[in-house]
């Protein structure tokens, strides 16, 4: 049931390899990272420092997320492209550190993968905390270079080098966390994704999940 778990750091592929390879297995796929980003929108859109620990726990008490492939409603509201501005992912690293909002959003992506049977699920803590049992737990990396290049062409109003500052900034915070750090997870494969095509890192990623399983690339 619990499908592959993907993990990585800012601009390492992982929505652009998880939606891919969640196609090729003919899984639903859910980006926790938007959950996050989704919380961080919503506490913004409040007034609210998202440094502030109880009133953003307290926000997530009745906070409506509804997480499409390429969509996410909060509150009822379309935030699937302010989510990605710079304003979200500059304080996105700050909500994910709050304990409450990761034990909450935990607990609704394992809901998530309940009813849907598992999937392609990715984000900074899959593998080691959310689904460790995992068929396939992979954990994606670039170089900085190509990370901040990547994420550089997503947002159009902010150049190279603000880009990489950020990411050098987000990967200290997410790494440096007391609740569940971004890291690999015990038993993953590390896959470089820096000068390979999509195609190719599915391709390859289904070879692994065909060792794992046995089970010619399918997911129990």
């Amino acid at each position: 049931m619990q499908g592959i778990a993907i993990d990585g750091p800012a601009g390492s592929g992982k929505s652009t390899v998880g939606r891919a390879l969640a196609e090729r297995l003919g899984l639903q796929y859910l980006d926790t990272g938007a959950m996050y980003r989704g919380v961080a929108f919503a506490a913004l859109r409040r007034g609210m420092d998202p440094a502030d620990v109880e009133p953003v726990a307290h926000l997530m008490e009745h906070l409506e997320l509804e997480v499409g492939d390429r969509s996410l409603m909060v509150d009822g509201v379309d935030a699937s492209i302010e989510i990605r501005g710079p304003e979200v992912t500059r304080a996105v690293s700050t909500v994910a550190a709050n304990p409450a909002v990761r034990a909450e959003l935990r607990s609704r992506q394992r809901e998530w993968a309940e009813r849907h049977g598992g999937g392609g699920i990715e984000g900074r803590d899959i593998g080691t905390v959310g689904f460790p049992d995992a068929d396939l737990k992979v954990y994606l990396t670039a170089s900085p270079e190509v990370r901040a290049e990547r994420r550089s062409k997503e947002v159009a109003d902010l150049d190279y080098e603000t880009v990489a500052r950020d990411i050098a900034r987000r990967d200290a915070l997410d790494q440096g966390r007391e609740d569940s750090p971004l890291q690999e997870a015990e038993g993953s494969v590390l896959v470089d994704t820096s000068d390979r095509t999509v195609d190719e890192i599915v391709d390859d990623i289904l070879r692994l999940l065909e060792e794992a399983t046995g089970s010619g690339g399918a997911v129990s």
